[in-house]
């Protein structure tokens, strides 16, 4: 029988654990057949109703993640499918992240982090001299120091690129303090720049993970290199190579995640990767340069400042033109893949994106232990080893 929605509706305060059900335990390939039915069952309420009778007790955590993740994700799509439009946004939030998120909650604790954000970069302002004008107005002068910007010519990119592989040194020899499960090769990695055909095509920066057999690659987009200020490049090392999707990713794909949960955890790697900026930056990476320590900061002011518009344009309303005002107030410029203009045209036509990534961020950065390096090893490893997670699925690793 197909479930009522009031039946999904209470389900999506608290997730289902398969743990927890009484029906008897799935064979691994009996598990795989279910999810693969349900993630081809287009109808999210029959597709919920294929997986009501499995348990995943006794198997490996990494499918019992499948199972809780795809039940999560169904029940707010089935509950999405006749949403009023007051209740939607909410529900979306939710979908993207984790069924314990509701705006105005995770509203405030945005509007904590952009305060403390703030707070430090106006220190750090201050520690350089600059105390005129809002941070934004600072970020803008410091952006333009022709003492931090890269030639554009093929010099000028072959510097960048050895600025981040030798960033990438220090973030490589830090591993060993956060992290003892690591497949090996996660360190295998490096950065170029993309070359002459790649940059012809219009090809974007991206990313070749490592794996056993192959070196990974973090391919920079350095076509505007003026818009890269040298200090703005740590922090990307950190997001995108070590400690961050270079070890998120390689950890994911031995987990081996259904299809159908990744559709629920799709935000998990880059809520992973802005948390590694910040443990770079606890760990004392930036701590030499408070010139890289800005750019750092002002990468996670981008994340919260675009959550905080998600949330504002959808929730409450806000224009564009205002939300941009509060950007350029918080930022000065832009991110340099995310010009404001077309980031928040496209926040406005896709509710949550944006939110989630700030918010799966925060929600590992809460629930890390402070009690000293081991404890912090011991609960990255099973946001790792498992595959991608939703908010909800963080909070039970503590």
């Amino acid at each position: 029988m197909t479930p009522t929605r009031r039946q999904i509706l209470i389900g999506l305060s608290a997730v289902t654990c398969a743990t927890r059900l009484p029906a008897a335990p799935a064979a691994e390939a009996d598990l795989k057949a279910a999810l693969d039915a349900a993630a081809a069952e287009k109808d999210p309420a029959k597709a919920l109703a294929l997986l009501r009778p499995l348990s995943a007790r006794g198997l490996p955590r990494a499918k019992q993640l499948d199972l809780e993740s795809a039940r999560a994700g169904l029940a707010i799509d089935v509950a999405l499918a006749d949403a009023r439009p007051e209740a939607r946004y909410a529900l979306q939030l939710k979908r993207a992240i984790g069924s314990d998120i509701e705006p105005a909650s995770a509203q405030v604790r945005l509007e904590a982090e952009l305060k403390r954000l703030l707070a430090r970069a106006d220190a750090l302002f201050q520690k350089l001299g600059d105390t005129s004008g809002n941070i934004g107005a600072r970020y803008t002068r410091l952006w333009r120091d022709e003492r931090y910007l890269y030639a554009d010519d093929d010099a000028g990119r072959a510097r960048a690129v050895a600025d981040m592989n030798a960033t990438l040194v220090g973030m490589r020899d830090r591993l060993p303090l956060a992290f003892d499960r690591l497949p090996p090769w996660c360190g295998n990695v490096s950065v170029r720049s993309l070359n002459a055909a790649e940059l012809a095509a219009g090809k974007n920066g991206y990313r070749i993970p490592p794996t056993a057999d192959q070196p990974g690659f973090y391919i920079v987009d350095l076509r505007e290199i003026r818009r890269r200020p040298s200090w703005t490049l740590p922090s990307v090392v950190a997001h995108e190579l070590l400690p961050g999707h270079m070890v998120q990713l390689p950890c994911a794909a031995l987990a081996d995640p259904h299809p159908l949960r990744q559709r629920y955890t799709i935000n998990y790697p880059e809520g992973w990767a802005i948390y590694a900026e910040q443990l770079a930056n606890a760990e004392g990476a930036f701590a030499a340069d408070p010139r890289a320590e800005l750019g750092h900061l002002h990468w996670l002011l981008f994340r919260v400042g675009r959550a905080l518009c998600d949330i504002g344009l959808h929730k409450d309303g806000w224009s564009i033109e205002a939300a941009r005002a509060k950007l350029v107030a918080w930022q000065g410029e832009p991110a340099y893949f995310a010009l404001f203009d077309p980031d928040l045209a496209r926040s406005a036509k896709e509710p949550a994106g944006w939110a989630s990534h700030a918010l799966i961020w925060l929600a590992i950065a809460d629930h890390a232990p402070k009690s000293g390096p081991a404890a912090l090893r011991r609960y990255h490893t099973p946001l790792l080893v498992d595959g991608p997670l939703r908010t909800e699925q963080i909070a039970t690793k503590v």
